[in-house]
């Protein structure tokens, strides 16, 4: 019986060392969650039950499981590491054989899909050819490494003052040469069909109380017409409080809308040629086909200087990728060289009902099983799953001086289980040496 129960002690702390050891050599592997060995006791039983002395047979492996508690968040170089900070799991496809991991090492291939150390591809929520998140379609997640095309501009909103203790220029007629025509002026760039940038330009002129001529050149010239530069006008009126009234907006050049706005639908984009002096003609590109519509009802004309709040326009000109953005949501956002940024994709994770009946099958993943249920995937940030952090890695969640300590104790475990097995050698020669 000593045999045998010492037997089953050399097994059990040979387990324990092989966990340890296992633990102590991932304590550098990112995701990495430690393992623990768990002993249960024997006993002999027979058909009547083990009776109420019984002598125990020695000790058995009941299980390996693994501690998913938290490890420390290590930030890195690569802006597509990625750390998860709380519950859950990357997801990953190896030729649609799906698979969880908590290491976030990522890096993209040579198609642009995001992919781990081994090659898997990321999962998430992947996006549309209008850049629109299709939710709830979880899929490979690709960067687009393509120029970004430019666009027109189609919308334009200003919000500015016009000072009202200006008084209406003596010197007439409005020339854009002459700053004694005018009051006040700013300029915008708007971009045509090929991302040309054009510079829209607002001359502001003080016509009598409470009202204002806007002249409008684009790159200097006549929106219709680059040979001229006479410009387009519109004629403002604000209420006595102040305020632009929309109801009065006058224009021959501008169509004004039923909203407050204006549109500019027939504008030519154009450009010089290196020609002294240079001449004017249309460049080939188009304006939106909508037209250009300018939105100025938060214009004020109060007793202060000219200033110009806000402004905003749709357009922009071709973009080349020049890096790559992760939120704690897991929302990816290319950054391009045009100043616009563009959606590639969100990250999704995966949880379980039961982590620890997942299966470790090596390459720091598992992969679903029975007793772990069915994975509840979601966005990073949503219900009980972590947050990401970007250009970070979680650290193995190792303690090394705990698992030194164990290494010493199942050592120990290991002698003890020894001196048995050799006092009861000891003992059965004893028995065979009486004559």
């Amino acid at each position: 019986m000593a045999f045998n129960i010492g037997l089953s002690g050399l097994r059990a702390a040979t387990s324990d060392l092989n966990v340890t050891g296992n633990n102590i050599a991932n304590a550098g592997t990112a995701g990495f969650k430690q393992s623990r060995a768990e002993f249960a006791d024997v006993y002999a039983a027979s058909v009547l039950g083990t009776g109420s002395n019984p002598q125990g047979s020695g000790v058995l492996l009941g299980d390996v499981s693994q501690l998913f508690n938290q490890g420390n968040i290590n930030y890195t170089q690569n802006a597509l590491d990625l750390a998860i900070n709380g519950n859950g799991f990357f997801v990953t496809s190896n030729n649609g054989e799906i698979s969880y991991t908590r290491a976030g090492y990522f890096g993209t291939d040579r198609d642009g899909y995001m992919v781990n150390n081994f090659g898997y591809r990321l999962q998430g929520y992947a996006v549309d050819a209008a850049g629109n998140l299709q939710n709830g379609i979880v899929d490979d997640i690709q960067i687009r490494t393509a120029a970004q095309s430019p666009r027109a501009t189609e919308e334009m909103t200003q919000t500015f003052n016009l000072n009202s203790n200006n008084t209406v220029p003596t010197t007439v007629p409005f020339d854009p040469t002459d700053p004694t025509t005018y009051n006040s002026s700013t300029s915008t760039n708007i971009y045509d069909s090929q991302g040309n940038a054009h510079v829209f330009t607002q001359y502001f002129v003080k016509t009598a109380a409470n009202t204002w001529t806007m002249n409008v050149l684009i790159d200097g010239r006549n929106p219709n017409d680059p040979t001229l530069t006479t410009p387009y006008a519109v004629d403002l009126s604000f209420t006595a409080a102040g305020q632009l009234d929309t109801a009065a907006l006058a224009s021959t050049d501008f169509t004004v809308n039923a909203d407050g706005t204006l549109s500019l639908t027939n504008w030519v984009p154009a450009a010089a040629d290196s020609s002294v002096p240079p001449v004017w003609a249309a460049n080939g590109a188009t304006a939106a086909a909508a037209g250009v519509t300018l939105d100025l009802r938060d214009a004020t004309q109060f007793a202060s200087a000219f200033a110009v709040t806000a402004v905003s326009q749709d357009g922009y000109t071709t973009g080349e990728l020049s890096g790559l953005e992760i939120d704690d949501t897991g929302v990816i956002f290319a950054r391009y060289t045009n100043g616009q940024s563009l959606i590639q994709g969100q990250v999704v994770l995966a949880n379980f009902a039961n982590v620890q009946g997942l299966t470790p099958v090596g390459k720091t993943a598992w992969v679903q099983s029975f007793q772990s249920g069915e994975p509840v995937v979601g966005t990073p940030r949503s219900g009980t799953l972590g947050a990401l952090q970007a250009g970070a890695l979680e650290d193995s969640n190792v303690e090394l001086s705990d698992q030194l300590v164990n290494l010493i104790v199942a050592q120990r475990n290991y002698q003890a289980n020894a001196k048995t097995i050799e006092t009861e050698s000891a003992i059965t020669q004893t028995i065979i040496n009486l004559r």
